[in-house]
């Protein structure tokens, strides 16, 4: 003698993905994260930074003056 057993799939399915979904949901706001974009950056509260300015339009400049020294550190070396 058997027991047949008829198991709906689909339904299972639906439910443990409704599931997951409530307790992601429940995680995710208990700990306060909702999305990368809205959790706040203190970084430029701190103070660290405080007194710190932003680089201007015209950083790039002492890059090229710097990288120009060394080159002609090296050729002054060189020769």
């Amino acid at each position: 003698m058997g027991v047949i057993v008829n198991k709906n799939d689909q339904q299972n399915d639906e439910l443990s993905r409704r599931i997951s979904a409530d307790l992601r949901e429940k995680a995710l706001k208990s700990s306060g994260v909702l999305d990368d974009e809205e959790t706040p950056d203190f970084a430029e509260d701190s103070e660290y930074i405080k007194d710190f300015k932003k680089t201007g339009r015209f950083g790039w400049v002492w890059v090229v003056l710097i990288v120009l020294a060394i080159i002609s550190i090296i050729l002054i070396v060189m020769l």
